[in-house]
């Protein structure tokens, strides 16, 4: 019995003695055609190598049937135009950065659906990925952008001056903000990058913060290098972003390494803030309590327009063209990226089984206060422009002005048990 033990094992060593010795003369030929290590071409003795002919045992399959997912239960826009001809189209296809569709959509076939809001289903990898799949992107673009189809073009305008009106009625306005995305030519977006243009987008962005002066002065706080203390007082102002958690983000790769290159800046006063390298390369916010949203528009252009002219002096530019406007991870962010928001109260307006109809009229659209995923809490709502694409930053502006300020009017209107019909849009009338 021992010694048919032994024999049985002589025969799986020698069975395996010989696979590796095929496998090292695999090896040895290979190196051979590279060269020795050092050298600046392949070496002389690439006879070796030509006798060695790869060989592939795996099976190939027909994308448009094999391959393409299943989305029966999706209710996403990506699941609306992706079909099965137009994936075995662009599925073999890549961005000179190597990012592919089917990276671009996974996040899109991981999550069918959102209890509150359409989901996208798609996001870019990079600037190009706009272009090379543009069959799937441009048709998402028009639905999220109300229309903006692939001839129209983009326009952008920061400055604050042409602002009509813009202080809200801070009895019903509690706070107000506007905010955007920008993107770094020349790096991946942050579903595609590398740790290595991770790092380089948070040296060119938190060198640029450190310039900033005045009123927009402030710190830069590394995620990885906070203090519990310096933590705290981030979340206890509601200013610290975390780990992403959300499967929509997860699963389009935005919380590789973290919290590697990630931080956040604020200024003195805590109304001027900057994320980097969370969904975007950055994310600019001005904030503050009340209905004060001209001045917090202002403040916001200006340290869009500081931050963008020191990171033009060391070279760089943002990612922008003119019919895109300027580029970010989502599809539904592209344009001005820009969202102006205020947290209003309500109570007696979004009662009305017209609410919504009114809001569609101005354009706008509504969250809870915490977020895109909560809902309204005691009639107070996050109300904001819903276009970012096609509009300048001062026209959505003042589309959030003019719009809240009605909403508001109605509210006041309704609390005294007036009709307000003469108020709704004229669209409605």
């Amino acid at each position: 019995m021992a010694s048919l033990f032994k024999s049985a094992n002589r025969k799986v060593i020698g069975a395996a003695m010989g696979a590796l010795g095929t496998v090292m003369a695999g090896t040895f030929a290979y190196k051979a055609t590279r060269g020795s290590k050092g050298s600046n071409g392949p070496s002389e003795n690439t006879n070796v190598a030509s006798s060695v002919k790869p060989t592939s045992t795996y099976a190939t399959f027909a994308p448009e049937i094999d391959s393409f997912p299943d989305l029966t239960l999706h209710n996403n826009c990506m699941a609306n135009y992706l079909t099965p001809k137009l994936y075995a189209k662009l599925c073999d296809k890549v961005t000179p950065n190597g990012y592919t569709l089917d990276q671009a959509i996974q996040t899109g076939v991981d999550n069918p659906g959102h209890p509150f809001i359409k989901t996208v289903g798609i996001v870019a990898g990079d600037e190009e990925s706009y272009d090379v799949f543009a069959e799937l992107m441009d048709p998402i673009i028009e639905e999220r952008h109300n229309g903006f189809g692939s001839y129209d073009t983009h326009v952008t305008d920061l400055d604050a001056s042409k602002i009509v009106g813009g202080k809200l009625d801070e009895k019903y306005v509690l706070s107000s903000r506007v905010r955007t995305g920008r993107s770094i030519k020349g790096h991946s977006l942050p579903p595609h990058c590398t740790r290595a243009e991770r790092r380089s987008v948070e040296h060119l962005v938190s060198s640029a913060l450190n310039d900033l002066e005045g009123d927009l002065s402030g710190i830069y706080y590394p995620l990885a290098n906070m203090t519990d203390e310096e933590q705290q007082q981030l979340i206890d102002d509601h200013f610290l972003f975390d780990k992403p958690v959300s499967p929509l983000l997860t699963c389009a790769g935005m919380a590789r390494d973290w919290p590697d290159a990630r931080g956040i800046f604020h200024n003195k006063d805590k109304n001027f803030l900057v994320w980097i390298n969370e969904e975007d390369h950055t994310r600019v916010i001005s904030m503050e309590k009340g209905g004060d949203m001209r001045a917090v528009f202002e403040r916001f252009s200006r340290g869009l327009n500081e931050v963008e002219k020191s990171i033009k002096e060391g070279g760089n530019e943002y990612m922008w063209n003119k019919r895109l406007g300027y580029i970010l991870t989502c599809p539904s962010n592209l344009g001005t990226g820009l969202r102006a928001g205020v947290h209003v109260k309500l109570p007696l307006l979004s009662k009305d089984k017209r609410f919504d109809n009114i809001l569609e009229s101005y354009r706008l659209q509504k969250r809870g206060t915490g977020g895109v995923d909560t809902q309204a809490t005691g009639g107070t709502f996050d109300i904001s422009n819903s276009d970012r694409l096609g509009f300048s930053e001062v026209q959505l502006v003042q589309q959030v002005i003019d719009g809240v300020s009605k909403l508001v009017e109605m509210e006041k209107a309704l609390e005294k048990q007036r009709k307000i019909d003469h108020l709704l849009p004229k669209s409605m009338k």
